[in-house]
């Protein structure tokens, strides 16, 4: 419960611990952004890392000029993390199949790969685009493309795609409203309306899968 709090926390309050940072290590917070955005879609056991929260807190805080960080660098890194983040996902899926998701697991549930794997059928190749503004999605996604041996040229195409959209959508959008007064003023709000909004995809999935489960038991 105290890592709950504690990650809630760091949610809601995610510009505050990101100035902390930027002051603590300086030039050091484009290695540190890289790694959490790698690792969100590097490796499939941390989904619950933040991802969209924390591109937009970090674009407004570097619009308010007193980082010392470009806007430009920190986007080129972050892309590249991104990009690679997916191609380990997708050799690790290749190489571990759906058997590391089991029921009853609380971090690698056997309904996100089935929920991933049904998304992965029904879009194809898009599915690595839309799932990366998809929080849970976009960490398996790549890993479903490996374990359905997705042709990796293909899965790259994708791949690049998706992580420059989703990286340049939201830093930027960070970049030029974070510093808008009313945006400002209310960044915390702002800040759960974006969670709120990319998890809901990924919560309405796993209760309609429930749900679908159920009725299909009792019929």
């Amino acid at each position: 419960m105290e890592f709950l709090a504690q990650f809630l926390d760091f949610i809601l309050h995610i510009d505050k611990h990101l100035e902390t940072i930027i002051s603590s290590y300086q030039t050091w917070t484009y290695l540190i952004l890289f790694l959490i955005i790698f690792a969100e879609t590097g490796f499939v056991v941390t989904p619950f890392l933040p991802g969209d929260s924390l591109l937009f807190a970090m674009g407004a805080l570097i619009a308010g000029e007193n980082t010392g960080l470009s806007i430009w660098i920190m986007l080129f890194i972050l892309i590249i993390a991104a990009v690679t983040g997916n191609m380990l996902n997708y050799k690790l899926g290749s190489i571990l199949g759906v058997a590391v998701f089991k029921p009853g697991n609380r971090i690698l549930k056997l309904e996100y790969y089935n929920q991933s794997h049904m998304f992965f059928e029904k879009h194809g190749g898009k599915a690595i685009i839309f799932s990366r503004f998809l929080p849970i999605f976009r960490t398996i996604a790549p890993f479903v493309a490996g374990v359905a041996k997705m042709p990796f040229g293909r899965f790259s195409f994708f791949n690049i795609i998706g992580g420059v959209a989703w990286i340049t959508s939201l830093l930027m959008a960070g970049y030029l409203l974070g510093q808008i007064p009313v945006v400002k003023k209310n960044f915390d709000i702002v800040i759960i309306v974006i969670a709120v909004v990319t998890f809901f995809p990924a919560i309405f999935a796993v209760v309609k899968s429930k749900f679908v489960k159920k009725k299909v038991t009792e019929d």
